[in-house]
């Protein structure tokens, strides 16, 4: 697997990054019920910076940009990539987007067990989200990037 290239992601990609996201293992057992139904849709990617990280025509990661407010929406590495440093390159890349953007600071609601990553990648914690089942049935940790300026 050579160095992945992010890229703006197209919304012809919309279904294989759908497939990804529901085929990470992070998402499996108790906590597959907040992915039951999801799509990211070419319309979606269309309205939302949307990144992909690809190694050739392989798809190992992408996330998704908010923009008002601002918020990271979506964040995923393939299971294959884990422990690559791919997940930290997605995060500086957004970061820089957020900058370009004119954004101070991102808003995170993380999946639970993803909070130590996020805190390794220099969010800081601000809250927490209350569980809204049925489908999501947890709480989650709301985060903070503080976006540098320079």
């Amino acid at each position: 697997m050579g160095r992945p290239e992010i890229l703006r992601a197209t919304p012809a990609q919309a279904g294989a990054l759908t497939a990804l996201m529901h085929a990470s293992a992070a998402y499996q057992g108790d906590y597959a019920s907040i992915l039951d139904g999801y799509a990211v849709t070419p319309a979606y990617i269309a309205g939302n910076p949307t990144f992909a990280a690809m190694a050739g025509d392989e798809l190992l990661g992408f996330y998704s940009l908010l923009e008002d407010p601002p918020e990271l929406d979506i964040l995923f590495v393939a299971d294959a990539a884990q422990g690559l440093g791919l997940g930290a390159r997605l995060i500086a890349h957004m970061l820089r987007e957020a900058r370009a953007r004119g954004m101070r600071d991102v808003r995170v609601v993380s999946h639970p067990p993803a909070l130590p990553f996020y805190l390794r990648m220099g969010a800081r914690r601000t809250g927490t989200i209350p569980a809204a089942p049925p489908k999501v049935r947890w709480d989650r940790p709301e985060l903070r990037f503080d976006v540098p300026t320079g």
